[in-house]
C-alpha cells in the first residue's frame, strides 16, 4: 500500500500501480501527474463519493478498484477511459448505473454487495465483456441485451431477486462459470434428482452435530471469501478435521448459506471435499461445515485468474504434467463433477485453482462450493441447459491439461482449442489428443450440442483403462 507522501513527493514518479487506502474524501490532484504510466489504479477502502472530470487524463488506466467506499452511482466519468477494462466497485451503496458510466472496452465488470435494481441496455453493448460479477444486489431482471454478449464467460448473479431465468442465458455460446442460488425463482427441490438425470439417486443421509464445546480449536489453515478454515479435533473423533466458519455476509460468489445448503446436497465422493459434520451451538451463533483433513502434500493444480487472463487460470511457467497425471485429474474431477450433476448441485466455479492434486500419487480433490447452486428436478430443459454450461467448464479444464501434457506448458492453454491438432511439429500422444478431442466437444459454441458430464466421464475412464 502506498501513502499520500510518497505520491506527493515525488517518490512514486513512473509507476504503473498506485495503491491508496487512507481515509480519502476526493482523488488527490498528484495522481495525475503519474497519467503516462498508470495502469492500475486501487482507491479501495475509502470516503470516496465521486471521481474527478479529469480522470481520463489518466490515458493509459486499464484497471480501477474503488472497493469499500461510499458511492451511490457507478460514476459516469468511467465511460470517457480509452483503456480502462476492469470496474471493481464491490460493497459500496450504488444503486444507479448509468449507461455512461460503461466504458467502452469494458471486459470485467464486479458490481458486488451494492443496491442495484437495474442495469442500462448499453451493458450488452460491450463486445469484449468476459466477467461479470453482480452478486448481493436487488436486481429483479436482467437486461435482454446481455444476450448479445457473447464473449461473457463468468457471471455472478447470486442472492438477488430474480423471479425467473430468461431462456436467452442457457443460450450463451462461451458462458462457462454461473452463480445464481439466492434467488426466488421458486424452485422446488428433490431429495436427490429426478430419475432422468440418474439412474441411481442417492437419498440424503443427514450429516452428525457437533457441538462448538467438544471442539479443540487448531491453526487457521486459510481464509476464503464465506469463512475462515481451522484444523480441529473433535471429541470422539480420531482424526482432526478441517471446519469452515462461515461468515455470514455476502461474497463475490453469493450467500453462504447457500454454499452451505449446496455442500450438504452434493452428499460424499472421494474427490469432492464434502462436509463429514456441521458445527452446533456456537457462542455467536455462526454456521460451520467440518470436512476432512486435506494432507499437506496436495498442492494447487493452479492459480486463480489474473487482471490480464480475466477467466482463465495461471500456471506456473514451464508448468508440465505427464500424460498419466494429466489424464488421471480429468477423470477424478469429470468423476465427480457427474456425481454433483446427478445430486442436482452445479458448481459453478470448476477451476484448476480449486483442485488440489498430491502430485506424488496423483490423488485429487476439488472443493469450494461457494458458487454451487442446487438445481430443480423441474422444468427438465433449464436443468439441462444449466449444467450444460459447466460442460464448458470443464472443456477449459480438459484443454488446460491437454495443452500441459501436450507442450509441457499450460501457457497454450489460450489457445483456440482447433490450434492444438497443429501447434507441434512432434507427434502428440494418442491418449492426449483423446483429451483435446474431448474438450472440443465440451467447448463447442452451440450448448445443446455438448455431451453430458456423465458421457465424458466415461470416455475418460475408458482412456485410462487403455493404458492400464
Amino acid at each position: 500500500m502506498h501513502t499520500l507522501e510518497q505520491l506527493r513527493s515525488g517518490a512514486l514518479a513512473g509507476t504503473r500501480r498506485l495503491d491508496l487506502s487512507c481515509g480519502l474524501t476526493e482523488l488527490p490532484h498528484e495522481v495525475f501527474a503519474l497519467a503516462d504510466t498508470l495502469e492500475v489504479l486501487n482507491l479501495s477502502g475509502n470516503r470516496l463519493r465521486d471521481l474527478p472530470y479529469q480522470l481520463p487524463r489518466l490515458h493509459k488506466l486499464q484497471v480501477l478498484f474503488a472497493s469499500d467506499n461510499d458511492f451511490t452511482a457507478l460514476p459516469e466519468v468511467l465511460g470517457d477511459c480509452p483503456a480502462l477494462y476492469m470496474v471493481g466497485f464491490k460493497a459500496n451503496r450504488i444503486a444507479h448505473v448509468p449507461a455512461a458510466a460503461l466504458p467502452p472496452a469494458l471486459r470485467w465488470l464486479t458490481l458486488t454487495d451494492n443496491a442495484i435494481g437495474h442495469l442500462p441496455t448499453e451493458l450488452g453493448q460491450r463486445p469484449a465483456l468476459q466477467k461479470l460479477m453482480l452478486a448481493g444486489n436487488q436486481l429483479s431482471a436482467l437486461p435482454d441485451s446481455l444476450q448479445a454478449a457473447h464473449q461473457l464467460e463468468l457471471l455472478r448473479i447470486s442472492a438477488n431477486r430474480l423471479e425467473r431465468l430468461p431462456g436467452w442465458l442457457t443460450e450463451l455460446p462461451r458462458l462457462a462459470w454461473l452463480a445464481l442460488a439466492g434467488n426466488a425463482l421458486g424452485w422446488a427441490f428433490a431429495e436427490g434428482f429426478a430419475k432422468d438425470f440418474a439412474e441411481n439417486v442417492v437419498e440424503d443421509v443427514p450429516l452428525p452435530e457437533v457441538p462448538w464445546a467438544l471442539l479443540t480449536l487448531g491453526p487457521l489453515l486459510g481464509e476464503g471469501a464465506s469463512g475462515h478454515i481451522h484444523r480441529v479435533q473433535a471429541a470422539g473423533w480420531p482424526q482432526p478435521l478441517a471446519l469452515k466458519l462461515f461468515k455470514g455476509a455476502v461474497t463475490s460468489d453469493g450467500l453462504p448459506q447457500d454454499e452451505l445448503a449446496a455442500c450438504l446436497a452434493a452428499g460424499q465422493h472421494p474427490t469432492l471435499t464434502t462436509p463429514v459434520a456441521r458445527l452446533s451451538q456456537h457462542p455467536a451463533q455462526a454456521q460451520g461445515l467440518m470436512m476432512p483433513l486435506i494432507p499437506s502434500a496436495h498442492i494447487n493444480l493452479a492459480g486463480p485468474p489474473s487482471l490480464q487472463s480475466c477467466t482463465r487460470d495461471v500456471y506456473p511457467s514451464g508448468f508440465r504434467l505427464s500424460t498419466d497425471l494429466a489424464l488421471s485429474i480429468a477423470c477424478d474431477v469429470a468423476d465427480a463433477l457427474a456425481h454433483l450433476h446427478q445430486r442436482g448441485v452445479m458448481h459453478g466455479d470448476l477451476y484448476a485453482h480449486n483442485i488440489l492434486i498430491d502430485p506424488v500419487h496423483g490423488q485429487v480433490r476439488l472443493g469450494d462450493f461457494g458458487a454451487a447452486t442446487r438445481l430443480p428436478t423441474q422444468p427438465s430443459n433449464v436443468c439441462r441447459g444449466l449444467l450444460a454450461l459447466e460442460v464448458r467448464a470443464l472443456g477449459c479444464l480438459l484443454e488446460e491439461l491437454g495443452a500441459a501434457a501436450s507442450s509441457g506448458t499450460a501457457d497454450k492453454a489460450d489457445m483456440p482449442p482447433a490450434a492444438h491438432k497443429h501447434s507441434h511439429a512432434q507427434a502428440i500422444d494418442p491418449t492426449v489428443q483423446a483429451l483435446l478431442d474431448l474438450a472440443v466437444a465440451c467447448l463447442s459454441e452451440r450448448p445443446p450440442e455438448r455431451p453430458v458430464v456423465a458421457e465424458v466421464a466415461q470416455a475418460l475412464q475408458a482412456l485410462r483403462l487403455g493404458r492400464s
